[in-house]
Protein backbone atom coordinates (compact mmCIF):
# COMPACT_ATOMS: atom_id res chain seq x y z
CA UNK A 1 0.00 0.00 0.00
CA UNK A 2 2.97 2.48 0.94
CA UNK A 3 4.52 1.58 -2.46
CA UNK A 4 1.65 2.28 -4.30
CA UNK A 5 1.23 5.77 -2.80
CA UNK A 6 5.03 6.21 -2.91
CA UNK A 7 4.61 5.73 -7.17
CA UNK A 8 1.45 7.97 -7.22
CA UNK A 9 3.06 10.68 -5.39
CA UNK A 10 6.49 10.05 -8.00
CA UNK A 11 3.95 10.21 -10.84
CA UNK A 12 1.38 13.52 -9.80
CA UNK A 13 1.96 16.23 -12.41
CA UNK A 14 4.29 19.10 -11.24
CA UNK A 15 2.30 21.83 -9.84
CA UNK A 16 2.55 25.60 -12.28
CA UNK A 17 4.57 27.76 -11.40
CA UNK A 18 2.89 30.98 -9.53
CA UNK A 19 1.81 33.58 -11.28
CA UNK A 20 4.06 36.80 -12.05
CA UNK A 21 2.40 39.39 -10.55
CA UNK A 22 3.91 42.18 -12.22
CA UNK A 23 2.92 40.56 -15.42
CA UNK A 24 -0.60 40.33 -13.91
CA UNK A 25 -0.44 43.57 -13.00
CA UNK A 26 0.44 44.49 -16.74
CA UNK A 27 -1.94 42.70 -18.62
CA UNK A 28 -5.22 44.37 -15.74
CA UNK A 29 -3.57 47.87 -16.42
CA UNK A 30 -3.63 46.77 -20.67
CA UNK A 31 -7.05 45.43 -20.53
CA UNK A 32 -8.23 48.58 -18.39
CA UNK A 33 -6.91 51.03 -20.71
CA UNK A 34 -8.31 49.15 -23.87
CA UNK A 35 -11.93 49.18 -22.31
CA UNK A 36 -11.30 53.13 -21.34
CA UNK A 37 -10.52 53.86 -24.99
CA UNK A 38 -13.42 51.82 -26.23
CA UNK A 39 -15.65 53.66 -24.29
CA UNK A 40 -13.75 56.91 -25.00
CA UNK A 41 -14.05 56.05 -28.58
CA UNK A 42 -17.95 55.90 -28.40
CA UNK A 43 -18.36 59.45 -26.28
CA UNK A 44 -19.74 62.77 -28.23
CA UNK A 45 -16.37 64.35 -29.78
CA UNK A 46 -17.09 67.47 -26.95
CA UNK A 47 -16.66 64.92 -23.73
CA UNK A 48 -13.84 63.02 -25.73
CA UNK A 49 -11.79 66.32 -25.88
CA UNK A 50 -12.29 67.04 -22.80
CA UNK A 51 -11.16 64.18 -20.78
CA UNK A 52 -8.28 64.26 -23.13
CA UNK A 53 -7.28 67.83 -22.15
CA UNK A 54 -8.12 67.16 -18.70
CA UNK A 55 -5.89 63.99 -18.25
CA UNK A 56 -2.94 65.89 -20.42
CA UNK A 57 -2.95 68.34 -18.47
CA UNK A 58 -2.67 66.33 -15.22
CA UNK A 59 0.26 64.43 -16.51
CA UNK A 60 1.73 68.13 -17.74
CA UNK A 61 0.99 69.31 -14.63
CA UNK A 62 3.36 66.96 -12.95
CA UNK A 63 5.81 67.42 -15.21
CA UNK A 64 5.93 70.85 -14.86
CA UNK A 65 6.13 70.79 -11.04
CA UNK A 66 8.97 68.46 -11.32
CA UNK A 67 10.78 70.50 -13.57
CA UNK A 68 9.73 73.77 -11.75
CA UNK A 69 11.64 72.49 -8.08
CA UNK A 70 14.46 71.64 -10.12
CA UNK A 71 14.93 75.31 -11.19
CA UNK A 72 13.49 77.48 -7.92
CA UNK A 73 16.76 78.10 -7.32
CA UNK A 74 17.22 79.54 -10.98
CA UNK A 75 13.96 81.87 -10.78
CA UNK A 76 14.53 83.36 -7.39
CA UNK A 77 17.60 84.78 -8.88
CA UNK A 78 15.62 86.40 -11.32
CA UNK A 79 14.51 90.27 -9.92
CA UNK A 80 11.19 91.52 -11.01
CA UNK A 81 11.11 95.04 -11.06
CA UNK A 82 7.78 97.10 -11.40
CA UNK A 83 6.47 97.56 -14.50
CA UNK A 84 5.76 101.44 -13.57
CA UNK A 85 9.91 101.89 -13.05
CA UNK A 86 11.30 105.06 -14.88
CA UNK A 87 13.20 104.50 -17.84
CA UNK A 88 12.34 100.90 -18.01
CA UNK A 89 12.84 99.50 -21.50
CA UNK A 90 9.61 97.57 -22.87
CA UNK A 91 11.52 94.55 -24.60
CA UNK A 92 13.75 94.54 -21.33
CA UNK A 93 10.62 93.40 -19.53
CA UNK A 94 9.56 91.68 -22.52
CA UNK A 95 12.59 89.25 -22.07
CA UNK A 96 12.58 89.11 -18.07
CA UNK A 97 8.99 87.74 -18.51
CA UNK A 98 10.37 85.41 -20.66
CA UNK A 99 13.17 84.50 -18.55
CA UNK A 100 10.32 83.82 -15.67
CA UNK A 101 8.18 82.06 -17.76
CA UNK A 102 10.71 79.58 -17.96
CA UNK A 103 12.28 79.45 -14.87
CA UNK A 104 9.27 79.42 -12.80
CA UNK A 105 8.94 77.50 -9.53
CA UNK A 106 6.74 74.93 -8.88
CA UNK A 107 3.79 75.99 -9.74
CA UNK A 108 4.27 78.10 -12.54
CA UNK A 109 5.79 75.47 -14.14
CA UNK A 110 2.80 73.33 -13.69
CA UNK A 111 0.72 76.05 -14.86
CA UNK A 112 2.16 76.26 -18.11
CA UNK A 113 3.63 72.36 -18.96
CA UNK A 114 -0.32 71.74 -18.37
CA UNK A 115 -1.74 74.71 -20.75
CA UNK A 116 0.33 73.17 -23.35
CA UNK A 117 0.16 69.70 -22.77
CA UNK A 118 -3.61 69.98 -22.57
CA UNK A 119 -4.31 72.26 -25.36
CA UNK A 120 -2.19 70.43 -27.64
CA UNK A 121 -3.75 67.19 -26.29
CA UNK A 122 -7.41 68.31 -26.95
CA UNK A 123 -6.84 70.02 -30.12
CA UNK A 124 -5.43 67.20 -31.51
CA UNK A 125 -8.43 64.90 -30.44
CA UNK A 126 -10.48 67.40 -32.28
CA UNK A 127 -8.46 67.30 -35.68
CA UNK A 128 -8.36 64.15 -35.43
CA UNK A 129 -12.54 63.60 -35.04
CA UNK A 130 -12.88 65.78 -37.94
CA UNK A 131 -10.59 64.62 -40.72
CA UNK A 132 -9.93 61.36 -39.42
CA UNK A 133 -6.11 61.08 -39.49
CA UNK A 134 -3.59 62.49 -37.68
CA UNK A 135 -0.68 64.00 -39.98
CA UNK A 136 1.15 67.27 -39.93
CA UNK A 137 -1.59 69.68 -40.45
CA UNK A 138 -3.17 68.45 -37.66
CA UNK A 139 -0.09 68.49 -35.03
CA UNK A 140 0.43 71.91 -36.52
CA UNK A 141 -2.41 73.37 -35.51
CA UNK A 142 -2.47 71.57 -32.08
CA UNK A 143 0.79 72.80 -31.69
CA UNK A 144 -0.17 76.50 -32.59
CA UNK A 145 -2.92 76.39 -30.21
CA UNK A 146 -0.95 75.34 -27.20
CA UNK A 147 1.49 77.82 -27.98
CA UNK A 148 -0.41 80.73 -28.41
CA UNK A 149 -2.42 80.01 -25.31
CA UNK A 150 0.92 79.24 -23.58
CA UNK A 151 1.94 82.79 -24.28
CA UNK A 152 -1.41 84.32 -23.07
CA UNK A 153 -1.23 82.21 -19.51
CA UNK A 154 2.74 82.56 -18.85
CA UNK A 155 2.87 86.56 -19.75
CA UNK A 156 5.50 85.81 -22.22
CA UNK A 157 6.50 88.86 -24.64
CA UNK A 158 5.46 92.87 -25.09
CA UNK A 159 2.64 94.50 -24.27
CA UNK A 160 0.67 93.21 -26.86
CA UNK A 161 -0.11 90.19 -25.71
CA UNK A 162 -2.32 89.23 -29.08
CA UNK A 163 0.10 89.65 -31.20
CA UNK A 164 2.35 87.75 -29.23
CA UNK A 165 -0.10 84.97 -28.75
CA UNK A 166 0.04 84.71 -32.68
CA UNK A 167 4.03 85.11 -33.23
CA UNK A 168 4.40 82.46 -30.28
CA UNK A 169 1.95 79.67 -31.67
CA UNK A 170 3.62 80.10 -35.02
CA UNK A 171 6.79 79.59 -33.77
CA UNK A 172 5.22 76.60 -32.09
CA UNK A 173 3.55 75.48 -35.12
CA UNK A 174 6.66 75.78 -37.36
CA UNK A 175 9.04 73.55 -34.73
CA UNK A 176 6.29 71.10 -34.94
CA UNK A 177 6.08 70.72 -38.67
CA UNK A 178 9.78 70.88 -38.81
CA UNK A 179 9.94 67.75 -35.83
CA UNK A 180 6.98 66.11 -38.07
CA UNK A 181 9.43 66.21 -41.26
CA UNK A 182 12.67 65.03 -39.51
CA UNK A 183 10.63 62.12 -38.23
CA UNK A 184 8.92 61.52 -41.04
CA UNK A 185 12.20 61.05 -42.92
CA UNK A 186 13.97 59.15 -40.31
CA UNK A 187 11.81 56.79 -40.28
CA UNK A 188 11.02 55.80 -43.70
CA UNK A 189 8.77 52.37 -43.97
CA UNK A 190 10.32 49.41 -45.88
CA UNK A 191 8.64 48.74 -49.39
CA UNK A 192 6.46 46.08 -47.94
CA UNK A 193 5.38 48.79 -45.35
CA UNK A 194 3.72 50.72 -47.65
CA UNK A 195 1.08 48.74 -48.31
CA UNK A 196 -0.02 48.85 -44.71
CA UNK A 197 0.68 52.76 -43.95
CA UNK A 198 -2.79 53.53 -43.24
CA UNK A 199 -3.46 50.73 -41.36
CA UNK A 200 -0.79 51.57 -38.95
CA UNK A 201 -1.95 54.85 -38.48
CA UNK A 202 -5.07 53.96 -37.53
CA UNK A 203 -3.51 51.28 -34.86
CA UNK A 204 -1.23 54.00 -33.20
CA UNK A 205 -4.48 56.55 -33.10
CA UNK A 206 -5.87 53.77 -31.07
CA UNK A 207 -2.78 52.57 -28.79
CA UNK A 208 -3.40 49.32 -30.79
CA UNK A 209 0.37 49.19 -32.57
CA UNK A 210 1.58 45.59 -30.90
CA UNK A 211 -1.15 44.18 -33.37
CA UNK A 212 0.29 45.41 -36.65
CA UNK A 213 1.68 41.85 -36.92
CA UNK A 214 -1.29 40.25 -36.81
CA UNK A 215 -2.84 42.46 -39.93
CA UNK A 216 0.64 41.27 -41.72
CA UNK A 217 0.39 38.16 -40.75
CA UNK A 218 -2.96 37.43 -42.70
CA UNK A 219 -2.40 40.20 -45.23
CA UNK A 220 -4.41 42.69 -44.09
CA UNK A 221 -3.10 45.88 -45.69
CA UNK A 222 -5.05 49.04 -46.33
CA UNK A 223 -7.21 47.69 -49.55
CA UNK A 224 -8.51 45.56 -47.00
CA UNK A 225 -9.75 48.06 -44.51
CA UNK A 226 -13.36 48.68 -45.92
CA UNK A 227 -13.71 44.71 -46.04
CA UNK A 228 -13.00 44.24 -42.61
CA UNK A 229 -15.20 41.89 -40.39
CA UNK A 230 -15.08 40.44 -37.12
CA UNK A 231 -14.47 36.88 -38.18
CA UNK A 232 -11.07 38.34 -40.12
CA UNK A 233 -9.75 40.10 -37.12
CA UNK A 234 -10.17 36.47 -34.99
CA UNK A 235 -8.25 34.90 -37.43
CA UNK A 236 -5.27 36.65 -36.88
CA UNK A 237 -5.22 36.21 -33.50
CA UNK A 238 -6.82 40.31 -32.35
CA UNK A 239 -8.55 39.76 -29.10
CA UNK A 240 -12.61 40.87 -28.75
CA UNK A 241 -11.55 44.59 -27.18
CA UNK A 242 -9.04 45.85 -29.74
CA UNK A 243 -11.63 43.99 -32.46
CA UNK A 244 -14.13 46.55 -31.14
CA UNK A 245 -12.24 49.31 -31.77
CA UNK A 246 -11.01 48.91 -34.92
CA UNK A 247 -14.24 48.14 -36.17
CA UNK A 248 -16.02 51.07 -34.61
CA UNK A 249 -13.40 53.49 -35.58
CA UNK A 250 -13.25 52.28 -39.54
CA UNK A 251 -17.97 52.57 -39.07
CA UNK A 252 -17.26 56.31 -37.47
CA UNK A 253 -14.48 56.65 -40.69
CA UNK A 254 -15.72 55.32 -43.23
CA UNK A 255 -14.96 58.29 -45.91
CA UNK A 256 -11.61 58.12 -44.57
CA UNK A 257 -11.36 54.08 -44.90
CA UNK A 258 -12.89 54.81 -49.08
CA UNK A 259 -9.78 56.98 -49.70
CA UNK A 260 -7.45 54.66 -48.22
Amino acid sequence: MEGKQGTAAVLAPPSPPPANPVAQLQARVKELEIGFRAWLAKQPTAMEAAIVTATSAAQGAFIGALMGSLTSDASSAIPTPPSNAPGLNPEAMASLKQAQAFAGGPLVQARNFAVMTGTNAGISCVMRRIRGVEDMQSSMVAAFGSGALFSLVSGMGGPNQALNAVTSGLFFALVQGGLFKIGEKFSQPPADDVLYSSTKRMLTSLGLQNYEKNFKKGLLSDATLPLLTDSALRDVNIPPGPRLLILDHIQRNSEVVKRW
